[in-house]
């Protein structure tokens, strides 16, 4: 094909040299007739000749085209192609196929890549120097309730010190800040995309992890802190009850009707005994109580309906409501939802939640408490809502600690046992308070 598409070319040259001499020798011979037809025939080699080049080049041109402008559809045709052109046509189409191969491979590629972006809990955020965002993941939509960024800079209206710390955040660090009243790692990388500067922030939720950590501690402490009580006041408390019999069986043999200064002696040692017995068999009970924290388990895993819990709750829970004029509001939207988990037990969570909100609400002039249900980013939600005292966010931060308490005759193990339910359950239990106003609690299933 080289050799015809060179044998053609020559021929064209020589043909236009050969007019070109006929035109001189018309001109010499002053032949004008015949050298208008010689004129226009060299004018039309010379077009034939141009168009036999730029055939070349009209396709170079085109398929420079459809790759920068990455339409590998375009096709060349081969069959009806000058012979001139067939072999470039053929080499054309070969590259149009492999890159088309390249950009399919590589959508593939990024479609699994974003796939497996969207399934994962961390948030991903990017976006360019100009602030532009590039891809945001479900994660991040859901962590900061933003169906959609554009700019960066919409988010300094939404959470002002997320923003700050994103801007502030240099290249490979990290930084903990606090959403929605959970504790997020923020992690920055930079990197070239095409040549353009684009940062990418990972927002990780901690707070599951640091919660389970310090569960644990609080389990280990409990085992270890109810085993050594219980060790040490058993015996404290059995050999109080045998010296106490002891001591009564002495006063009957010596019971001769006259008390002397020595049976005195035996009621004031009696009455020390039985002192020491009854102390040592209520710190017992004390720590067998503290005990139920670390051994809470479910017992009855089936789904239920979530009107059938709140009746529960509403009855075991109406006389006291009422007794103190509290307005008491049960809302259900769809009563055909329902949860998985241990009625039991996240009855329980419900109770400790009502009875801390009637003593936050007890004061008040116009007492009310919601018990409420709804759909949040695809989960079940249970909120408590009451128009009580309200919380510090210094008090927050500690109620679900064991053995913490507020209330002057509180134990301080109800809401960390219903933060160890929830956590059985595989969901969260969140608080949210105003001083003044009241507090939200939301168990998220």
């Amino acid at each position: 094909m080289k050799t015809r598409y060179e044998i053609s070319l020559t021929v064209r040259v020589i043909l236009l040299l050969v007019s070109i001499t006929t035109g001189a020798f018309c001109i010499v011979g002053n032949r004008y007739t015949l050298l208008i037809f010689v004129s226009l025939l060299v004018v039309f080699q010379i077009l034939n000749f141009i168009q036999f080049i730029n055939k070349t080049n009209t396709e170079l041109s085109q398929f420079i085209e459809a790759v920068q402008y990455r339409d590998f559809s375009l096709q060349f045709t081969e069959k009806n192609a000058p012979v001139s052109v067939r072999q470039l046509r053929r080499a054309f189409n070969q590259i149009n196929a492999t890159f088309k191969q390249l950009s399919s491979e590589r959508e593939e590629q990024y479609q699994y890549l974003q796939k497996i972006l969207e399934l994962v809990d961390t948030g991903i955020l990017s976006y360019d120097k100009e602030g532009n965002v590039g891809w945001i993941n479900e994660a991040f939509k859901k962590m900061m309730d933003v169906p959609y960024l554009r700019n960066i800079a919409s988010l300094e209206k939404r959470d002002m010190a997320v923003y700050q710390v994103i801007m502030s955040l240099e290249n490979g660090n990290s930084q903990l800040v606090k959403i929605n009243n959970k504790q997020v790692l923020l992690a920055k990388t930079t990197f070239l995309n095409e040549n353009i500067e684009t940062n990418l922030i990972a927002f990780q939720n901690v707070n599951e992890a640091i919660e389970d950590t310090e569960a644990q501690a609080y389990q280990k402490l409990l085992r270890v802190m109810t085993h050594e009580i219980m060790n040490s006041v058993a015996p404290i408390a059995s050999l109080a009850e045998t010296m106490e019999k002891t001591v009564a069986r002495k006063k009957g043999e010596k019971e001769t009707g006259n008390k002397s200064e020595n049976d005195d002696d035996f009621d004031d040692i009696s009455l020390g005994i039985s002192t020491i017995r009854k102390r040592s068999e209520n710190l017992m009970k004390f720590a067998d109580t503290y005990r139920q924290l670390a051994k809470v388990s479910m017992t009855s895993f089936s789904k239920f309906y979530i009107r059938d819990l709140f009746e529960g709750v509403e009855i075991l829970l109406e006389s006291q409501i009422e007794q103190k004029n509290i307005e008491f509001d049960v809302i259900i939207k769809d009563f055909e939802l329902m949860i998985e988990g241990d009625m039991v037990l996240v009855e329980q969570v419900l109770i400790n939640l009502i009875i801390n909100a009637i003593d936050a609400v007890q004061h008040q002039l116009n007492p009310k408490i919601t018990l409420s249900v709804f759909q949040q980013n695809q989960q079940n939600v249970i909120e408590v809502r009451d128009n009580g005292v309200g919380m510090s966010d210094e008090l927050m931060d500690k109620i679900f600690v064991p053995f913490f308490t507020s209330k002057p005759n509180g134990s301080g193990i109800g809401l960390s046992l219903s933060k160890q339910i929830m956590a059985l359950h595989k969901g969260t239990i969140t608080v949210n308070s105003v001083e003044k106003q009241g507090t939200a609690f939301r168990l998220g299933f």
